[in-house]
């Protein structure tokens, strides 16, 4: 994976606690991506870390989003409410430049649906949705892709247990799909093709609509 520069960090208060920002890139670029972590993970992940590589390439700022259990150091994520809460809190604190992109991967991503619309958001990135629990696909949290109102991009891996992109375009009709070969929850595997396809939806969707 490319080499990241060194983060922005910025701690800010929230409703639940300190929340840390890592920003990369241009604060003033065209386009500002948000990104929130799973709740097994934090701004770690292969795939934030690899958006956040592409920050300058892309012309854009990333932002990563790390939650208040996270920088607290617990172990286990809150409820929903909780995650929406400090997501909020934070974002509605900052002055961002340009074009707004929210996101995230697992249950970040399902944060950023919720909430797309109360920030103003252009779009949605939505990284390894988890469409169902494993094994339980009539739990469906198909309404929240549809909740975001926003164009949303969804990148999921082939074999993804909770979600694969089959079950995704069926459930979830307008939001666009972006298949991993081969890849599971955690998006293994080469991460060019997904990228590339990332930076192509802020183009289309959000900075050169109807061109």
């Amino acid at each position: 994976m490319t080499a990241i520069p060194d983060a922005r960090v910025t701690s800010v208060g929230t409703t639940r606690g300190e929340a840390r920002l890592h920003a990369f890139g241009d604060p003033r670029a065209a386009a500002t991506v948000v990104l929130g972590h799973g709740a097994g993970g934090g701004v770690e992940a292969r795939d934030l870390q690899a958006i956040a590589a592409m920050a300058d390439r892309a012309a854009m700022q990333v932002i990563l989003f790390e939650q208040p259990w996270r920088v607290a150091g617990r172990k286990v994520a809150p409820a929903p409410a909780a995650l929406d809460d400090a997501w909020l809190s934070a974002l509605e604190q900052q002055h961002l430049f340009g074009a707004l992109i929210l996101g995230g991967r697992s249950a970040g991503a399902r944060v950023a649906c919720r909430t797309a619309r109360r920030l103003g958001a252009d779009a949605v990135i939505a990284l390894a949705f988890p469409l169902h629990p494993p094994g339980k696909p009539e739990k469906s949290r198909a309404g929240e892709l549809a909740q975001a109102g926003v164009p949303v991009l969804v990148v999921q891996g082939e074999k993804d247990p909770f979600g694969r992109p089959g079950e995704i375009r069926a459930s979830a009709p307008g939001v666009e799909v972006m298949d991993v070969a081969a890849a599971r929850h955690g998006l293994e595997g080469d991460l060019s093709d997904p990228l590339a396809g990332i930076a192509d939806f802020v183009r289309r969707r959000v900075l050169e609509p109807g061109e």
